[in-house]
């Protein structure tokens, strides 16, 4: 151990991080009682080296533990729990309570389950209370224990199917309390633990220099200790700390035919006289590089025994539970030299143990401090694994560890240079720009980068400017990135955000670094509206009114929107908008708007009074057109409202062709008449909407006299057509001779296809008089097309005498010509 420590571990609070993590550790907290002396925090790797130590300035401390993400959890007497990192860099603190603020904290532990790490305290009112997850704090005090006068000798935190329970000894008795009671065990059924491949239940106990491994059997092992010691319990064995090392305790099972596991291997080959084929193939290796022949025999009585496979793969896994590397390589080399004998190895066990030991070989140098075994960096898994170096900061190491896995960018490099870059802009030595410029000679263009997280913790850490510094000068570098071979061309001059291509995460940062009007840039060219309308509300509430809207007019894109938003939501809005920029024509569109936005009952005044306004915009935008058809409007509004009052029937709201109908057909013709010449309706448009109208009455009288009252600027054919319309026969073959020329011969055939009102209907067919009126009249004309339509009507006669044949013959000959 590197750290030099003078006092013993006993005086000291200490805690280490399972997985070969960290060591924390309170110096002069229970001896030295000077008063002003400050107890003092460190945290050194697994070897010794100091990361970081800061004095002690808070309360009384009780216990220290480890989070899962490594974190320090200082738990102190009056329930307050301090959490910092790796490196004594304050984080954040949270309270257990009020009642354990007033019964305070006897004793504290930190444990992990499947929701993360907890924390149980035991208070002075001898009460035990637990939080199963610091990161959703949830307090749930346990039963209380009958009969305990003072706090148990021993007591831990067990989980077992999703249920946190607590174990603890009280004279000869075993107590375990759940959620709801406190149950005696009286007769235990086992006082140790199992782990993973063992067969055997063991616990190792330490005191007074003394450590021993006791099983069910009554046999025991004893080890006699140099120094005071800390036991660190790990997946697959103990840590044992003292001020001088760090030794690592674990089991080697014992072979077992029945059930062979591959954590054997190495006392199978490494056994004294062992037979067993992965030794014999570590002798043949040996015997082989001292050229002697004895490497032939070693390698014949394998393969006689056809072990050879199992001599090769023994000595694989026997590597992966090996710490020197020499007898690695030993063993590596070995299963290699097997391999060569044998057809159809597959070699992806054997690549991936190089693989995995010259990453756990690297961790476990002395510098980087994580003494992982085997098993339990499997269990962690590499991305977990190279999590922690990122949080020691080694982000040398790291890189080339994911180069060397050649793991995907996105989950290797590109990822450890995103948290290299959040760390670089913490580092308040470094001026901004040359944060920047190894920032973006590092990154470049890797793939996967937020550089918006980048600039966010910037930010963060109160350097706005350097989030969007210049990117680029040439000839910068960083020291102590020497190792990591990339090599990036150096980027055009830009700003850390530029770098971001999602606009999404542009924006947000750049209203909270209160560059707004940048943000509006950057959401305008991403062409995302709903962006540019978060830009826009968030610069209505920021600046006043008259800054709100000149910054507008920068950004016809953005005005456009917004005038979009106020159409809906805020009209009086969009006046100011039209005002300002004297656009008349929008404001009498708005007026006019705003005047049919709800519907008027009875009175029209507040409608009249929009359409009057929207008539002088029109006029001060010289828009003849739209004032003179408000002003009709106006008019229209004010008749409408004076024939409802008179008329007691509903006519607001009502067009002026509605209108006109509908005095027609309530009769007052008279009325309709003074609409049509008082607003100057066409002759042709009055002419439709008055016989449509007599036609639905059933007003023929009235109809007949119409027609005669000049001639008709739409000639007689609407007459038969109204007529055919409403099944009058009747009707319609009156206008049927006053139809001119061109239209006869359609006026005869719509005539002859409907069934009279006063007669009887002719169903599907057509009648014959006029049916041959019409065939006449097209043969007169010597019309194909009108000797169609006819032809169409009719059909053929017995004996070839019947009109249709006629009209064919007639028609053939047209064709002809």
């Amino acid at each position: 151990m590197e750290w030099g420590l003078r006092e013993d571990l006993r005086d000291c609070v200490v805690a280490a991080a399972p997985y070969g993590g960290p060591i924390a550790l309170l110096r002069n907290s229970r001896r030295d009682k000077t008063p002003g002396a400050r107890p003092l925090l460190e945290i050194y790797s697994a070897s010794g080296l100091l990361l970081a130590s800061v004095p002690w300035k808070s309360g009384s401390l009780v216990h220290l533990g480890w989070t899962a993400g490594e974190d320090l959890l200082c738990i102190q007497e009056d329930g307050t729990v301090l959490v910092y990192n790796i490196f004594c860099e304050f984080q954040r603190h949270f309270s257990m309570g009020n009642e354990v603020l007033q019964n305070r904290v006897l004793e504290a532990q930190v444990f992990h389950t499947e929701f993360g790490t907890g924390v149980a305290i035991l208070t002075g009112a001898l009460r035990f209370s637990l939080a199963t997850n610091i990161e959703d704090l949830k307090l749930r005090r346990l039963p209380e224990v009958p009969g305990l006068q003072k706090p148990p000798p021993c007591w831990a935190v067990l989980a077992q199917d999703r249920v946190t329970m607590v174990l603890l000894a009280m004279g000869q008795e075993l107590f375990l309390l759940d959620n709801t009671s406190c149950s005696v065990l009286v007769r235990p059924s086992g006082t140790g633990c199992t782990r993973p491949r063992s067969r055997q239940r063991a616990v190792v106990l330490a005191w007074e220099r003394q450590l021993m491994v006791v099983g069910h059997a009554s046999e025991s092992i004893r080890f006699v200790l140099d120094e005071d010691s800390f036991l660190v319990p790990e997946l697959d064995g103990v840590r044992i700390l003292s001020r001088s090392s760090h030794e690592f305790l674990h089991e080697i099972p014992a072979p077992n035919p029945c059930c062979p596991v591959p954590a054997e291997a190495s006392q199978e080959i490494f056994r004294i006289a062992s037979m067993a084929p992965g030794a014999l193939l570590l002798e043949a290796q040996k015997e082989y590089e001292k050229e002697s022949q004895k490497a032939d025999e070693y390698l014949r009585e394998i393969r006689e025994q056809q072990l050879l496979p199992e001599a090769v793969g023994q000595c694989i896994e026997a590597a992966g539970y090996e710490h020197e590397p020499d007898t690695q390589k030993s063993l590596l080399r070995a299963a290699s030299f097997g391999k060569c004998f044998l057809d159809k190895f597959p070699p992806e066990g054997f690549v991936r143990m190089c693989q995995d030991l010259r990453v756990l070989n690297a961790v476990r140098d002395y510098q980087i401090g994580i003494p992982l075994t085997f098993t339990q960096y499997k269990q962690l898994t590499i991305e977990v694994l190279l999590d922690r170096l990122v949080l020691r900061r080694l982000y040398p190491l790291a890189i080339r560890i994911s180069e060397f896995l050649r793991l995907p960018e996105m989950q290797g490099v590109s990822r450890i240079l995103a948290h290299w870059a959040c760390y670089k802009v913490q580092q308040k030595d470094k001026s901004d720009e040359e944060v920047a410029q190894a920032i973006n000679q590092k990154l470049g263009d890797a793939a996967g980068i937020s550089y918006s997280d980048i600039a966010t913790r910037a930010y963060d850490c109160g350097r706005a400017e350097l989030a969007i510094k210049v990117g680029w000068w040439p000839g910068g570098g960083d020291a102590g990135w020497h190792c990591h071979p990339r090599v990036t061309p150096p980027s055009p001059p830009g700003q850390l955000l530029e770098y971001e291509p999602r606009s999404g995460e542009q924006v947000p940062l750049l209203l909270k670094m209160k560059r707004s009007k940048l943000a509006l840039g950057k959401a305008i060219e991403s062409g995302d509206t709903d962006l540019v309308y978060t830009v826009v509300l968030h610069l209505k509430n920021e600046l006043n009114r008259g800054s709100f809207f000149m910054t507008l007019q920068n950004q016809p894109v953005a005005l456009s929107l917004y005038r979009q938003f106020c159409r809906h939501q805020e009209r009086e809005t969009l006046k100011d908008l039209y005002n300002q920029d004297d656009n008349h024509q929008e404001l009498g569109n708005l007026h006019v708007l705003g005047g049919y936005s709800q519907r008027v009952s009875g009175r029209i005044e507040g409608r009249v009074a929009a359409l009057q306004s929207a008539l002088d915009e029109f006029y001060k935008a010289k828009n003849d057109f739209a004032a003179k058809a408000t002003e009709e409007q106006i008019k229209l509004l004010r008749l409408q409202r004076h024939l409802q009052e008179e008329l007691d029937k509903p006519y607001l709201d009502l067009s002026l062709h509605d209108t006109v109908a509908t005095l027609i057909l309530d009769g007052h013709h008279k009325r309709a008449e003074q609409l049509y010449r008082d607003f100057r309706i066409p002759d042709k448009r009055y002419w439709w909407l008055k016989i449509n109208a007599l036609a639905t009455r059933g007003d023929w009288e009235e109809m007949e006299k119409f027609s005669k009252s000049k001639k008709s600027p739409i000639g007689y054919l609407p007459f038969v057509e109204v007529a055919v319309k409403h099944h009058n026969r009747y009707e319609a073959k009156k206008y049927t001779p006053r139809v001119g020329p061109e239209q006869r011969v359609r006026a005869l055939v719509l005539v002859g296809c409907v069934g009279d009102t006063r007669g009887t209907p002719r169903g599907g067919g057509t009648s014959s008089g006029e049916l041959e009126q019409a065939a006449e009249a097209a043969l007169e004309r010597r019309s194909e097309a009108e000797l169609g339509l006819v032809l169409a009507r009719c059909e053929p006669g017995p004996g070839g005498d019947g009109l249709a044949e006629r009209l064919g013959r007639a028609r053939a000959q047209l064709l002809r010509k």
